[in-house]
Order: structure tokens, then sequence, then C-alpha cells
């Protein structure tokens, strides 16, 4: 049966409509997204808005993901991540969603020494991707990472995505945490990949997290190929990112967008997960539950009215 994941930003005053919608599993916090209060009461008060509706809570840690950690503005030639890393110089770095590149001539710890740019204002949470084998990020978890973690079970909660899962021991990682820990393993790089075929113990279930994994994809038509693996290694796997976005623009759906979708249908995707594009405005998040209904009706039940 096809649900959803819906990312909600935790002050939303639509976070009872969306729960309320019987194709919502779950919702999902983003801990990127800013907070006025202790986390432990946060997420306390998340997990029970969903409980009240029978769903779940799950927060996404950030684990090795890069993200820039301070503003830079042009012109400018650092930028800082949130991560220290290691990568063969020069290099490039990939923004918002991989449409933006700029070089990198130097790393010193969390500092990347650019050629560049971006030529615009680089903010606080954007993702970096670094396509390199050379790279090595150090520690998986960050700091506000473990602190999630430590509010969740003070609250009793235990389900968690982690972001750029690429080996068995950044599963175990969490369990040495949380030894009660459910598990999404979001599967965003080509060393994920490697993990997916040869190192997946089949504890946690995979999700194909496709905003990241599409540009880490050694070559952009790879991620259908890419998509594919994951479902049919785990026929339980999520499936995120890139969906509906065309609702962040209008009301209308893109043709393309829900091609995309009836795609992902038909490769055996099941659950869907809506990320921060469509969900930060109360229409377009019920706007793309009520298209992800109406097209798991044509592919559960009889196809007559389309």
């Amino acid at each position: 049966m096809i649900n959803a994941i819906v990312t909600i930003p935790p002050y939303a005053p639509f976070i009872k409509e969306v729960l309320a919608q019987p194709i919502v599993s779950g919702i999902r916090l983003n801990t990127v997204m800013p907070f006025q209060e202790p986390l432990e009461i946060l997420v306390g008060r998340l997990s029970n808005e969903a409980k009240s509706f029978g769903k779940q809570l799950w927060i996404d840690l950030k684990c090795r993901q890069l993200r820039v950690k301070t503003f830079g503005v042009p012109p400018f030639t650092e930028i800082e991540l949130t991560h220290n890393i290691e990568v063969n110089t020069p290099v490039k770095a990939y923004f918002s969603d991989g449409e933006e590149s700029a070089m990198i001539l130097k790393v010193k710890d969390n500092k990347l020494i650019m050629q560049d740019g971006p030529k615009r204002v680089v903010g606080p949470g954007e993702s970096v991707n670094i396509i390199d084998p050379s790279l090595k990020v150090k520690d998986y978890f960050t700091a506000l990472d473990k602190d999630y973690i430590s509010a969740a079970m003070k609250v009793g909660v235990h389900n968690y995505m982690l972001s750029f899962v690429e080996s068995q021991t950044d599963i175990d990682s969490l369990y040495k945490l949380d030894s009660d820990a459910n598990i999404i393993a979001k599967i965003e790089s080509e060393k994920g990949l490697g993990y997916v075929r040869n190192d997946w113990d089949k504890k946690t279930h995979l999700m194909a997290a496709r905003g990241d994994l599409y540009v880490e994809s050694r070559l952009p038509h790879q991620i259908i190929r890419n998509t594919e693996l994951i479902v049919k290694t785990d026929s339980g796997a999520f499936v995120a990112s890139r969906i509906f976005n065309s609702l962040s623009r209008s009301l209308e759906p893109s043709c393309s967008d829900i091609g995309d979708v009836d795609n992902l249908m038909r490769m055996g995707y099941e659950t869907f997960m809506l990320g921060d594009d469509i969900c930060q405005k109360r229409d377009s998040v019920i706007s793309g539950l009520n298209l992800l209904s109406a097209m798991a009706n044509y592919h559960e039940g009889p196809k007559i009215f389309w």
C-alpha cells in the first residue's frame, strides 16, 4: 500500500491536518531546521502529535552529509563546513542540488579555499557535494546529531534516518548510542551503493535519497539504475527527494513530476517521503498528498478513471 512520510517544519500550523491524511504514515523532522525549545521538548511534542493520529516521527540525522556552517558573502574565497575533511585538490564542489559548481583549491580541516565562488551568499545548512574518491569525512555524527539522539531516547523515540550511509560501521555507530534504534539508511553516494550491493544486512530499510544521489551518480542517467537497484535489493525501500517539486512553484503539477512518481511506483516503491521544497507551505504539501493519493488509487485499484 502506497504511503507518505511528510517533512514537517517544527512549528507549522498545519501539522495536525497533515497527520490526519490517510496516506500519511509518519512525519520527518529535518534536523537542520531551526528550533526554539529544548530538543527533548521538541521531539516529545512532535512524537506525541504523531502518536495521537497513529503515526510515527522520524528524526533525520545529517551524519557525514557536508553542509555549510557559516555565511559566506561574496566576494569571498573561504567556505566553512560542518565536518573536517580530506580530499585531493584541486577539485570541484557542487551546490544547489548540483546546479552550481566552484573549484576548491585547498582544504584545511573544515575550511574550503575556493577559486571562484559560488557568486552569491552561501548560507548555513546548505548542502555541498564533493564527488571524488579521495574524499574522507572526519566523524560520522555531528554534535547536533548526538544531541538529537540523546533527546529522542529520553522521550522514547527510536526512529532515525541516517544520511550518507556507506558501510555497516555507520549503522553500528548508531546502535552503540541507541541499541533500540529503528533505522532507515539513506543511500546518497557511490559508496552508499556499494553498501547496498555488498554489505546491507537487512536489519534496516534502505532509502533512495535522490537529492544527493542524483548529484553523486557518476552519470546523470544512472539515477534510474541506482534507484532501481535500491528497491530491488530491499522491497520495502523508501524513496525521497525531487518528488513533486513543481508544486513549490505552482499548485499545478508538472507532467514530468507525475511521470517520475509513476515510474517510481512501477519500480516497486510504496513509501514516498515529501521533502522541504513542498512541505514548507500548507497548500503545496496538501496538494502533493492529494496527488499521491490519486496516483496510488490508480496503481492499487481498478483503472477506470484515467
